[in-house]
C-alpha cells in the first residue's frame, strides 16, 4: 500500500518520497487512518519502526488548508504540540515535520531547555502552527506567559514511557490542565507499561489502541551478543573489538556521565575517536558531537540513556553496553538505536560478575536468553567476587516514591546559555495513580507488505 492511498495530500506524498520512503511500515499503515479519522491514539511499537511519522504526517494532513504557500505570516495560537522527553529527540521530531510538511503551508518550531530561552521568545510572537517542546522548557514559557496553548487541536506525547521515567509526570498533568479539554490526543510509547496504560486513562477519549509487537519486544534484526569481562578489563575488550572488528560507527551506553566522560578518554588515547554526550554538556556542545557521528567523522559516541535518546541514525552498525541498566526496559530502547528502517544491526553487552542480576532482569523481561561469548585473552577471573555497583540506580529506585526535585525559576532558564532546565536534569519519577484500564478499541490487522520493498522512517 502507498502512502497516498492512506488519505495523505499530493504535497505530503511527494516530499516522503523525497526523502525515499516509498510504503508505510506497519505502525504507519494503522496509525495514520486513525488520526486523520480524528480518534484518540495508544500507540506502541519497537523503536525505528517509523513512529515519528506516524503521527506527524496526519497532523500535517489534518493542519494544511487550499490557501497559497506565500501567505504572509501571523500571529497565530499553536494548533499542534508534541511533547519529547529530551532536547535532541524534540530537534529531530521538529525536523521531520519540517521536512514532511516542506510544500505545506505551516509553521513549527522546538523549544527546550539548556539554551538561551529569548530567540525561542522572538520567535513564538510569530506563527507556529506546530510546536515540539521538552515539558519542563514549555512550562519555562507558560510562566513567562509566551506561548498560547488554548487552542491546541492535537496533543502527541512521544517516548511517553521515557516521560514517566524522567519524572515528567506532575509537568506533563499540569500541561494537561492547559490545554482545551475537546481535542485529539496521541500517546506513542516505545514500551507499553501498566503505567502508561494508567497515563492513557486520564488523557484519552476511547483510544484506538494500535501495538505491532510484543511488550518490550526488541527488534528481530538486531543481533544480541553477551562478551563476559571482568570490570576492570572491560575498557581494554571494547577498544580490542573495535580495532579487531574495524567498527567504524560505535555508539557506546555508559550508566552515569561520569563513566562517559573516563571511557571516551580512555578510548580516544587508544587512538580511537570517542566522544561523550550526557545531561551536563551544553546543548552546543551536544548539537555538534552527535552531527560529527552521524555524519561518521566520529567513530564511536559515548552516552548515557537520557542524552542518547533520539539518536536516530538509519544505519547505525553498532549499540555497545559497557555498564548494564539498572531498569531492563532500557535495554531494549539502547539497541533500539540499531537495527532501525529495517537494516541490520549488531547489539553487544559487555558484563562483568556484578551485572548477573541485571541480566537476568533483562532477559526476563525481553523474554529470551541472549548468547554469551568470552574472547581469548579477555577470560572473567572465577576467584573476582561481585561488588555493589556504584550509585545511580538509588535514582530510578526513589521514582515511584513521589520525590521530586523543584523546578529551575524560569528567570533563570531566560538566563542561561548551556545550564540544562529541569526538564533535563530531573531524574524522579512520580508512579501515576492506579486507575481502571482504558477503554481500548484495537484497530484491525494492517495489510502486509513486502519486507523486500518496505522503507521505514
Amino acid at each position: 500500500m502507498s502512502f497516498s492511498a492512506l488519505g495523505l495530500s499530493d504535497e505530503i506524498v511527494r516530499a516522503v518520497t523525497a526523502r525515499g520512503y516509498t510504503e508505510p511500515t506497519p505502525i504507519q499503515l494503522q496509525a495514520i487512518p486513525a488520526v486523520l479519522s480524528g480518534q484518540d491514539l495508544l500507540a506502541g511499537a519497537q523503536t525505528g519502526t517509523g513512529k515519528t511519522a506516524g503521527f506527524t504526517l496526519p497532523i500535517l494532513q489534518l493542519l494544511s488548508k487550499p490557501f497559497a504557500r506565500n501567505e504572509p505570516i501571523r500571529r497565530s495560537p499553536v494548533r499542534a504540540l508534541i511533547l519529547t522527553p529530551t532536547r535532541e529527540l524534540a530537534a529531530q521530531v521538529e525536523e521531520s515535520v519540517r521536512e514532511y510538511g516542506k510544500y505545506l503551508n505551516l509553521n513549527s518550531m522546538t523549544i527546550f531547555g539548556g539554551v538561551n530561552i529569548n530567540p525561542q521568545i522572538q520567535k513564538l510572537k510569530g506563527r507556529v502552527d506546530i510546536l515540539v517542546a521538552t515539558p519542563g522548557r514549555l512550562l519555562d514559557h507558560v510562566q513567562q506567559r509566551t506561548v498560547d496553548l488554548s487552542r491546541i487541536e492535537i496533543l502527541v506525547l512521544d517516548e511517553a514511557d521515557r516521560m514517566l521515567d524522567m519524572g515528567f509526570i506532575r509537568d506533563i498533568r499540569r500541561i494537561l490542565t492547559l490545554l482545551p479539554k475537546q481535542r485529539q490526543s496521541l500517546l506513542f510509547s516505545a514500551t507499553f507499561s501498566n503505567e502508561i496504560k494508567a497515563l492513557a486513562e486520564g488523557m484519552l477519549n476511547q483510544p484506538v489502541l494500535i501495538e505491532v509487537a510484543r511488550r518490550n519486544a526488541t527488534a528481530e534484526l538486531v543481533a544480541q551478543k553477551v562478551y563476559r569481562v571482568d570490570r576492570e578489563k572491560k575498557h581494554n575488550l571494547l577498544s580490542h573489538l573495535i580495532r579487531q572488528k574495524n567498527w567504524y560507527q560505535v555508539l557506546v551506553f555508559t550508566r552515569t556521565k561520569h563513566g562517559a566522560d573516563r571511557l571516551s578518554k580512555q578510548l580516544s588515547n587508544d587512538g580511537i575517536p570517542a566522544m561523550a554526550i550526557h545531561g551536563n554538556k551544553s546543548q552546543m556542545v551536544r548539537t555538534r558531537t552527535l552531527a560529527k557521528f552521524k555524519d561518521g567523522s566520529l567513530q564511536v559516541l559515548v552516552a548515557t540513556d537520557i542524552a542518547a535518546r533520539g539518536i536516530d541514525i538509519v544505519e547505525l552498525p553498532h549499540v555497545v553496553n559497557f555498564d548494564l541498566p539498572f531498569v531492563p526496559e532500557d535495554y531494549v530502547h539502547r539497541i533500539g538505536r540499531t537495527g532501525r528502517a529495517g537494516s541490520e544491526g549488531e547489539a553487544l553487552s559487555l558484563v562483568c560478575v556484578d551485572e548477573n542480576k541485571l541480566l537476568a532482569d533483562i532477559e526476563k523481561v525481553i523474554k529470551r536468553s541472549i548468547p554469551q561469548e568470552v574472547v581469548a585473552g579477555f577470560e572473567p577471573d572465577p576467584s573476582i567476587r561481585p561488588e555493589p555497583i556504584p550509585n545511580g540506580g538509588n535514582q530510578r529506585k526513589q521514582m515511584g516514591r513521589g520525590q521530586s526535585s523543584p523546578r529551575q525559576s524560569s528567570s533563570h532558564s531566560q538566563s542561561s546559555h548551556s545550564q540544562p532546565s529541569h526538564s533535563q536534569s530531573s531524574h524522579n519519577r512520580d508512579k501515576p495513580a492506579e486507575g481502571s484500564k482504558p477503554r481500548l478499541r484495537v484497530a484491525p490487522p494492517a495489510p502486509s507488505t513486502s519486507s523486500g520493498d518496505r522503507r521505514r522512517r
